[in-house]
């Protein structure tokens, strides 16, 4: 039985951010996104509760991050490649709520290269909790390290 990696479960410290009304309305229009319930905060309330943030809005949590946050990988960053982004919401999220985020490591795979070598996939998961405590979403992220740098062919 192979050895588990020792990164697995490495976190970083809780990040805490406010979900604002504002912020998602610059972001819904910056990913062209013209549904009203982003724009429209009683067609919003009626419609959901409030006025929810785009799927994708959690990528933003990164500016409320002053480096607490960071987890070290023990990747070579020069070799890096984002390979896979997903959310899960489990419960809903809307403007006013705080959000406490941390990240751990997940899981740590290798698998030979197409290009020869060995790939290291890492897996971040990072919980959300609201205000409440209540956990509301998972972002889960796949970091590629790619065994050598791509050659140039002639």
């Amino acid at each position: 039985m192979a050895e588990q990696d020792p990164r697995i479960g490495r976190s970083g410290r809780p990040v805490t951010m406010r979900v604002e009304f504002g912020k998602i309305r610059e972001f819904a229009a910056a990913i062209k996104d013209e549904n009203p319930i982003y724009f429209d905060e009683d067609y919003a309330k009626k419609e959901a509760g409030g006025v929810p943030p785009p799927p994708t809005f959690m990528m933003t949590q990164g500016f409320w991050d002053d480096g607490r946050g960071h987890i070290d990988l023990g990747l070579d960053l020069r070799r890096v490649l984002h390979g896979e982004q997903e959310f899960e919401y489990v419960k809903p999220v809307v403007a006013g709520d705080t959000l406490t985020a941390q990240g751990r490591i997940s899981s740590v795979e290798k698998r030979p290269g197409k290009r020869g070598g060995e790939m290291t996939l890492v897996t971040l998961e990072t919980e959300y909790k609201n205000q409440r405590g209540e956990v509301c979403l998972y972002s889960r992220s796949t970091i590629i390290e790619t065994a050598k740098p791509v050659e140039k062919k002639d």
